[in-house]
């Protein structure tokens, strides 16, 4: 956003706990006619009254600042810009702005792209009557960031089965398992309450087998034993955790019977996490170690992977961790997976921008690319990015690679490990939300030519005769 109109937000968010001006202004210890100021952003919010109204309305200062706007920004924009709907790729910046914070409409504009997008068919589809699909996984991606990506009910039904755990091995009140327990506890819980035997042994291609008949779950070999103790119980909270996530699912709203399944998968997995990462555990040694992954996921006895997930999903009120963005990228630029709690504008479709270090870390894999970047609206965030390795399962094919890259707000960015070599003064690398939506003018990464009102333009020749700065092809 080019300015967070923090009187509109904090509106819409009254009016999302169906308070009156009244009621709100006198919690706060101001006028109406004050509050009403504030709101039509004609005064300034202090700081003692934003700590107020963080408390009053049970969110966080980034949430004020405007975290849901930024991200409605960024997909207004990706969708706008879509041949679907007409490639308005010139929409003036303050316009956006003001369009995304009128989240009810804003939300219908982009349920009107969904629709739109899964509804281009092939002739053949058409005749065969094929119904438009919407993407599971963009219902899921939905959830989470309607949930900003924590289910309390889902930590506490974690926390109950870990105080299960921890009884059905004899230890007192109170005592959890540690880490190293956990995979060998899981797996005697499905045999003993599911009468479900648990192997690791060779599979052809694949990670796990259930054959339900038998009830028997074969766990591939190659698999490291964090990823093993992952699918454990990630298996035990489909067979236990379903009349949790039952609601959860039903309350977003009518979905295919595959987006629930995906959507099972999903909040399963968040329901290991939380079994295998307790939530006050984990956030207050993410704040010991200052967000340090790789220390986190030795501590905790799970892998870089899962560690850098978890700290997404750090939003209990009262006690949040730091809010990350999140996004998963294999080589091609496909983003895999994405969340962003701090206003990180992440791309839905297509790849993104080729400066970033989600894209450059793969030229060093293994090793961390930390930089501090800057969108054309002025945001600045400190980003993280590392690459990881799945197991190989096949001989002849090569192990999955991708890039996790992490970040949030240069504002926190003191308060992260990563950070600590970098200049947080220093000029920031400047990126875009992806080549076509740019409007950085002097990238010679740019995949497409920058052109009048940012439209691409695939058969002009854009280079500086004078200082080479062009990127130096003729697209034809």
């Amino acid at each position: 956003m080019t300015g967070t109109h923090i009187g509109r937000i904090i509106r819409r968010l009254r009016h999302e706990r169906n308070l009156t001006q009244q009621a709100l202004a006198g919690r706060l210890g101001i006028s109406t006619s004050y509050l009403n100021l504030i709101e039509h952003d004609q005064r300034a919010v202090t700081a003692p009254l934003l700590i107020k109204l963080t408390r009053i309305l049970d969110v966080s200062i980034e949430t004020l600042s405007g975290i849901e706007e930024h991200r409605l920004e960024a997909q207004l924009l990706e969708a706008l810009a879509d041949p679907t709907l007409g490639g308005q790729s010139d929409i003036p910046a303050h316009e956006l702005a003001v369009l995304a914070t009128q989240p009810t409409t804003a939300r219908a504009i982009l349920s009107l792209y969904k629709t739109a997008r899964a509804a281009r068919r092939t002739p053949q589809d058409a005749q065969e009557h094929t119904p438009p699909i919407i993407l599971p996984q963009d219902e899921l991606r939905q959830l989470y960031e309607t949930r900003n990506n924590y289910f309390e009910e889902l930590e506490s039904f974690a926390e109950s089965i870990r105080h299960q755990l921890a009884r059905d091995k004899g230890l007192p009140e109170g005592e959890t398992l540690p880490p190293y327990e956990i995979n060998r506890a899981v797996a005697s819980r499905l045999r003993h309450h599911h009468g479900i035997v648990v192997h690791v042994g060779h599979l052809d291609g694949k990670l796990k087998h259930y054959d339900p008949s038998a009830r028997i779950l074969i766990i591939s070999e190659q698999m490291p034993r964090e990823s093993r103790g992952f699918l454990l119980c990630s298996h035990l909270m489909l067979l236990e955790a379903n009349a949790v996530m039952a609601p959860i699912i039903h309350g977003h709203g009518p979905i295919s019977k595959e987006t629930d399944t995906f959507m099972r998968l999903g909040l399963a997995n968040y329901a290991a996490a939380a079994l295998l990462m307790p939530y006050m555990a984990f956030v207050q040694k993410a704040r010991t170690l200052r967000y340090d992954i790789e220390n986190l996921s030795a501590h905790f006895g799970v892998s870089f992977h899962q560690a850098a997930h978890r700290l997404t999903s750090l939003q209990k009120p009262g006690e949040r961790g730091i809010p990350f963005f999140f996004v998963r990228v294999d080589p091609a630029g496909n983003i895999i997976k994405s969340f962003s709690a701090c206003g990180f504008p992440i791309l839905q479709q297509g790849n993104p921008c080729p400066r970033w270090n989600a894209c450059t870390a793969f030229q060093t894999p293994g090793r961390f690319h930390v930089d501090i970047v800057k969108f054309t609206n002025g945001k600045t965030f400190l980003t993280f990015a590392r690459t990881i390795t799945g197991a190989r399962l096949d001989h002849h094919q090569a192990p999955p690679i991708s890039t996790i890259a992490m970040g949030c707000s240069i504002d926190r960015a003191g308060e992260i490990i990563y950070a600590d070599r970098l200049n947080l003064q220093a000029q920031p690398s400047p990126i875009g939300l992806t080549c076509h939506l740019c409007d950085w003018t002097d990238c010679r990464s740019r995949a497409f030519p920058y052109g009048e009102k940012n439209h691409p333009m695939p058969y002009e020749l854009i280079t500086d005769q004078r200082s080479g700065s062009g990127n130096g092809e003729v697209f034809i």
